[in-house]
């Protein structure tokens, strides 16, 4: 293969919106702060160090401390948590839901990214530190997301009520489940390994925030990965004063409201509310609404006057819960953060928030698409070298692809374009003969074309059809290798689950991709295991 990596740009699988900040375009420098290059770092530390509110540090530091006191961690975590209590500490954040067992590959994706860039940072800037960290989505409440995974090409779904955030969420019934998720495993030793993971991570954790939080750190915590909990009343505390604002002024709303409409030209991935704000409890996560003079719990009888309602912000701030446009800055707020580390999608709407986080005298991250990765056999690579065909090709969709290799491939040229031009050419003489005569032949003239024209085209997708059943076995084999590498024509990194990789390398998967990821570069890379 002529390549392991293509560029984000070219894959494919980029929107417009992403395509344009990686090219940093000047229609979008408004929305960001500093754009992720190794040095741009050196400003960025500066102004989060000028910015952020020292005192946050030790809650901070005391809640991730109780967060992992039924853990057996690392010395590596055990470090990088008792260091974010000094000044010269800044973490790299990325953000992930509470999928079972992990759900889709790029979670191993989002890590790594953030892992690999501390490193580079501490390379460059050594007298600093920097803390990887995993912030779980445990304020989440959309259970059908996170509730399965996928396992060579098949769904394993877990079955249960949920209405309140799913950190809460008990992880009783997951036994049966894998029960039946270990008879797709099978015996080896990899399976095993697999097995016992989930076992430990999920029939020895009482809830979802904290299996999650063990099946991460099992995976990572030899790299340092630090993993947050925000659901807390007491990092809750810093917020109250942002949460207040957005209860009396809308201040998110009226900042990204205006942000939106200069994004006209692309697709808005988030819509902001007049209140960014949900009530949350064990078995509840409803949106905020003020009416008639009153706050209200959607779908519930509770309400509140502003006195109330601050009353009960200021006493218990974990019942209040930021959703997508305020998450952001409850982030920013209680960590000394640097860089979000995210998909295409979560880099869209975060692209959405920075005048806000003006508004709020918060400073911007710098945001960084995370490495996206293409894991291949070493047989699927060799198919791929025998069809001839480039990575750029393999990303290609499927029907554009078949088109262009039918077209390479056979034996005579289908394109009928130079018989196009041809009759262009003959109308032309015929357009110039009805310039001398009267409006109705020329009109006779332009629909002749337009019909011969039209008679082409419709041979030229017929021969290609033809074409295509005469090549089929050697098509077949093309559609089969891309089926193979794109499940249901997606993206590999969104289907399929790190375990059925994990069943063919074991514990070096990990290494080998912490070894060949390189974040700041921002390509799509090709790994052959």
């Amino acid at each position: 293969m002529p390549t392991d990596c293509i560029s984000y740009q070219t894959s494919g699988y980029f929107s417009a919106l992403i395509q344009d900040y990686l090219d940093q375009k000047p229609a979008l420098q408004s929305l960001y702060n500093n754009f992720p290059t190794l040095e741009n770092f050196e400003k960025q530390i500066q102004e989060k160090q000028s910015n952020f509110d020292s005192k946050n540090r030790i809650p901070l530091v005391e809640t991730l401390q109780k967060q992992y006191q039924n853990i057996e961690i690392s010395d590596s975590t055990k470090q990088n948590i008792e260091l974010l209590a000094l000044e010269n500490t800044f973490t790299i954040t990325t953000g992930h839901q509470l999928n079972l067992f992990s759900g889709p590959l790029y979670f191993l994706y989002k890590i790594i990214s953030t892992i690999n860039l501390t490193k580079e940072l501490k390379s460059k800037y050594p007298s600093n530190n920097f803390v990887p960290i995993y912030w779980m989505a445990t304020e989440d409440h959309d259970f059908e997301e996170i509730n399965y995974f996928n396992f060579k090409g098949k769904k394993f779904r877990w079955n249960k009520e949920s209405t309140g955030p799913v950190g809460r969420l008990s992880t009783e019934g997951l036994a049966e489940f894998l029960e039946i998720y270990s008879l797709e495993l099978g015996s080896s030793t990899n399976a095993n390994t697999l097995k016992k993971l989930f076992e430990d991570a999920y029939l020895k954790h009482d809830n979802l925030a904290n299996a999650t939080r063990f099946l991460a750190d099992s995976l990572f915590s030899n790299y340092g990965l630090v993993i947050i909990d925000a659901d807390d009343a007491a990092l809750k505390q810093a917020f109250i004063p942002f949460a207040k604002e957005e209860l009396e002024k809308n201040t998110s709303y009226k900042a990204v409201q205006k942000t939106i409409e200069s994004l006209k030209d692309y697709t808005v991935q988030v819509n902001p509310r007049e209140i960014n704000l949900f009530y949350i409890e064990d078995d509840l996560r409803e949106r905020i609404i003020f009416e008639n003079d009153k706050y209200h719990v959607n779908n519930t009888k509770i309400a509140f006057t502003k006195d109330e309602i601050f009353n009960l912000l200021e006493s218990n701030p974990e019942k209040f819960s930021p959703n997508v446009i305020m998450r952001p800055l409850y982030q920013e707020i209680i960590l000394p953060n640097l860089c979000y580390i995210g998909g295409g999608g979560e880099i869209a709407y975060w692209l959405e928030l920075k005048s806000f986080f003006d508004a709020a005298n918060i400073t911007f991250p710098i945001l960084l698409v995370r490495n996206s990765v293409l894991l291949t056999t070493e047989k699927q690579a060799k198919k791929a070298d025998n069809l001839n065909l480039s990575w750029k090709d393999l990303f290609t969709k499927q029907e554009n692809l078949v088109n262009a290799i039918t077209h390479k491939i056979s034996a005579f040229p289908i394109d009928l374009t130079p018989q196009k031009e041809a009759l262009k050419t003959q109308f032309e003489y015929l357009y110039n003969l009805a310039n001398q005569t009267d409006k109705s032949f020329s009109g006779a003239v332009k629909a002749q074309e337009a019909k011969q024209t039209k008679g082409l085209e419709n041979l030229e997708k017929r021969l290609l059809k033809a074409q295509k059943r005469n090549l089929n076995d050697q098509l077949q084999r093309v559609i089969d290798l891309q089926c193979e590498l794109f499940p249901n024509n997606s993206l590999q990194e969104r289907q399929s689950n790190f375990s059925e990789f994990y069943m063919e390398k074991g514990d070096q998967l990990i290494p080998l991709l912490i070894q060949k990821l390189k974040p700041l570069e921002m390509n799509f890379n090709i790994i052959t295991i």
